[in-house]
């Protein structure tokens, strides 16, 4: 594995910086118009073969100009050295508080003169919206395009007319998860018309490695119409409680699967001879989400019960709560199950995909944050993305003090309590920063103790966040917030604070990796400003009680067995580097399997595509799939009955019974065959008439075709998704579970081929199809 050396690559950054600052006289001369003028010829220059490179210096120096005197501020060389970077498909490490927000405008700018569109990717609504607005009347100056794809508030949703002018925009600020899912619905559009995304160009993602990383393990899922409802969720919660660890299940970290005992159990208690056989497919899945509830996940860390009495997932990147998000699969019910709660409907998956798998589609992706370069193995791994880190504007002067050590919690949060009166005393604004959203309301209660006043965010909403995260610089400021609350506001500091040392994090509690506390970290000390940060750390925090032995550190912390601080700083950092490794694993199991996913995806995407854009199934070809259904057809009815025939004509060729089928040989497989063949033409024949018109029959065809596609890729995505949950129970078997998933699923592609073919066929001879005298097609489909 080759990761590019950091300094080797600034020293080419510094290069291209030196062209571009050639020019800052010419373009510091020149009056609006002409400046605004270079757009165009930048465009011709484009268009007539020149390369985004050769045009980099002078439309970064104009675009840097143009920041100047639309927004008040010219790029510092680092930024610009950033944006060069963000131009070549790098991953930008850029400190908290380096300007990313202006950074972004130079790569923008320039990939923006393609025409093809250029896109910014942020972490939630109200970063894109304000970027879109601050950056916006820079990039309408110098005459590009700008739209915000998404808007303030969640439940207001774009028509496909609106969404097909903002991604028409030659620049678009948006969410990855809006993004992602305005991908998914585009593969679903009926027809040309309804289509509003173009093909791909070129994206930059804000706060990567939260993007690329911390939400990589969960697709994107859009769900559809319900299935019917298991009563087995019900059963499976039963027989689970009644199961013992180590001798009928073993849990091992975040992976729990049935011991031989326990399956052994599972089929006497359910009368069942062999748990993994097809038609016990829906025993076993409902086992293991069942399984998975009650063992795995957490009730308080990845879940909560709502005010209104409904299981709410917690981001854990963000402590927030995602409002509206189910875990796919069935294992949401599973949790209302094991919860006691009312068991929702639970839904069909119509559409999935990656983060990793949907951001590997951009033909230039780049990316950039104040955290990454910690990951940048794994990038390289699994994106190909190598991490330049662009060096700060002005010396950092925070001082990160070493952490303390605890054996336990109380004296933990004593000690961040002290410590914050201590500095808020002075008037020194504090930050206190959790992991948990528990941890916060503690917190807050031992302030509310000490008569301090103090907000608390807890990821919740970004928008009025966002604006109490602003005032935590301000002098006698206290702010209590989960790790990414408020994340991509800069923390100013107010009149007097530098003098008193800036603004101090207190980190309470070891985070899920390096990346979450060095971002924490730096929310203090922002373009050269003075700050402080210390973490304060015990063996109850979250993250240890996970990854170790709780009998050996009950015995710690309890008192009964002395530690030292350096015992206890390596049993908190090992369990935080066993976190990390253990999230790499989850992510590329995840991408393993949604590379099954891919492949289908690209093949069923594709063939939608050829029909939206007025492709068709030619005679011939229907003909052969004909064809091979009867093949099928008379290969599963060996000894064919009469009955038999006709319920298949019925079923698939035409609802009009004829006399001629009970004079058939039905021992003779080729007058069988020919019989089935001449009706299919003699109803194509039909439908022909009915319609009278060749192009009209080959929009029929075609809408026919996408009926059949659809339905039968909604329930193979819908398969596959329930399939993974029940995979990743057979560790029991010792068995290699993504060749399983593999195997199953390609067994799984060919059964859907055979019902699309079947359907396509089906759906042209048994619609009820005409044409009106203004030559509009009229198809009721079975």
């Amino acid at each position: 594995m080759k990761i590019v050396k950091t300094k080797k690559l600034v020293r080419k950054l510094m290069k291209e910086l030196k062209k571009v600052k050639s020019y800052k006289e010419k373009m510091a001369g020149l009056t609006d118009d002409e400046l605004k003028g270079l757009t165009a010829t930048f465009k011709n220059r484009y268009e007539s073969g020149e390369s985004l490179d050769k045009i980099l210096p002078e439309a970064f120096a104009a675009m840097c100009e143009a920041d100047k005197r639309v927004l008040g501020m010219f790029p510092f060389d680092v930024q610009i050295m950033a944006g060069i970077a963000l131009h070549q498909g790098y991953l930008a490490e850029m400190n908290t508080g380096e300007g990313k927000t202006l950074t972004a405008t130079l790569p923008m700018y320039l990939n923006g003169l393609t025409g093809k569109g250029a896109i910014l990717v942020t972490n939630n609504e109200y970063l894109a919206l304000r970027d879109a607005e601050e950056m916006g009347p820079a990039y309408e100056f110098m005459g590009l395009t700008i739209k915000a794809g998404v808007k303030r508030d969640e439940d207001d949703r774009f028509e496909n007319e609106e969404k097909k002018e903002i991604y028409d925009s030659d620049i678009v600020y948006t969410t990855h998860s809006a993004l992602g899912f305005d991908y998914l619905i585009n593969n679903l559009v009926k027809s040309a018309k309804d289509r509003f995304l173009r093909p791909f160009n070129y994206i930059i993602i804000d706060e990567a490695d939260s993007v690329l990383l911390d939400s990589a393990s969960t697709p994107l899922v859009i769900s559809g119409a319900p299935r019917v409802q298991s009563n087995l969720y019900e059963s499976a919660d039963f027989f689970v409680r009644t199961l013992k660890e180590d001798e009928d299940y073993e849990v091992e970290e975040k992976n729990v699967w049935f011991t031989e005992k326990g399956l052994e159990y599972a089929e006497e208690y359910f009368g069942i001879d062999n748990i993994f056989a097809p038609e016990y497919f829906e025993i076993y899945r409902h086992l293991v989400l069942a399984l998975r509830a009650h063992k795995i996940i957490e009730k308080g860390t990845e879940y909560m019960i709502s005010e209104s009495g409904e299981v709410a997932l917690i981001d854990a990147s963000s402590g927030r709560m995602l409002k509206g998000v189910k875990l796919r699969g069935g294992q949401h019910q599973a949790i209302e199950c094991k919860e006691r709660l009312e068991i929702t409907q639970e839904n069909r998956s119509m559409a999935s995909i990656t983060y990793q798998n949907f951001f590997s589609m951009f033909p230039k992706m780049s990316g950039m944050s104040g955290t990454i370069y910690d990951a940048k193995d794994e990038l390289y791994d699994v994106y190909g993305k190598k991490v330049v880190v662009i060096p700060t504007n002005n010396p950092i002067q925070r001082v990160d003090c070493p952490d303390w050590f605890f054996s336990d919690s109380t004296k933990q949060f004593e000690a961040a309590i002290k410590l914050a009166v201590k500095k808020h005393d002075t008037g020194q604004p504090v930050l206190i920063v959790t992991t948990m959203i528990s941890d916060t309301e503690i917190i807050s209660h031992l302030l509310v103790k000490e008569g301090i006043p103090h907000s608390v965010l807890n990821a919740n909403n970004a928008f009025w966040e966002a604006d109490i995260i602003k005032e935590a610089g301000q002098m006698g400021a206290m702010t209590v917030a989960t790790s990414m609350a408020g994340r991509g506001t800069d923390i100013k500091l107010g009149a007097g604070v530098k003098e008193l040392g800036g603004l101090a994090v207190i980190g309470v509690g070891r985070m899920l990796n390096i990346r979450d506390e060095r971002q924490a970290r730096g929310r203090s000390g922002r373009q050269g400003d003075p700050g402080y940060s210390r973490f304060i750390v015990s063996l109850e925090d979250d993250i240890v009680e996970k990854g170790t032995d709780p009998e050996k550190l009950q015995k710690y912390i309890d008192g009964k067995r002395r530690i030292s601080d350096r015992r206890i700083k390596r049993i908190v950092n090992n369990a935080q580097k066993i976190n990390e490794e253990v999230g790499s694993t989850n992510r590329k199991t995840s991408k393993d399997y949604d590379l099954v996913l891919q492949l289908e995806r690209k093949l069923m995407y594709d063939t939608r595509d050829m029909l939206l854009d007025g492709g068709t199934v030619e005679e011939d070809r229907l003909f052969k799939i004909v064809s091979e259904n009867i093949d099928a057809f008379l290969d599963e009815h060996r000894h064919l009955q009469l009955t038999e025939l006709n319920r298949y004509l019925l079923d698939n060729i035409s609802y009009t019974m004829e006399k001629e089928s009970a004079r058939l040989n039905l021992r003779n497989r080729k007058r069988v065959k020919a019989y089935i063949m001449a009706r299919v033409k003699r109803s194509l024949d039909e439908k022909k008439a009915s319609i009278n018109n060749e192009n009209g029959m080959k929009d029929f065809i075609r809408v026919s075709a996408l009926s059949a596609i659809d339905d039968a890729w909604i329930e193979q995505v819908d398969y596959l998704q329930q399939l993974q949950s029940a995979v990743s129970g057979r560790s029991s078997a010792q068995r290699n579970l993504m060749y399983e998933y593999q195997a199953e699923a390609l067994e799984s592609f060919r059964k859907m081929e055979s019902s699309i073919k079947r359907n396509i066929i089906r759906n042209i001879l048994l619609s009820e199809v005409s044409m009106d005298n203004k030559n509009r097609l009229h198809i009721i489909l079975p």
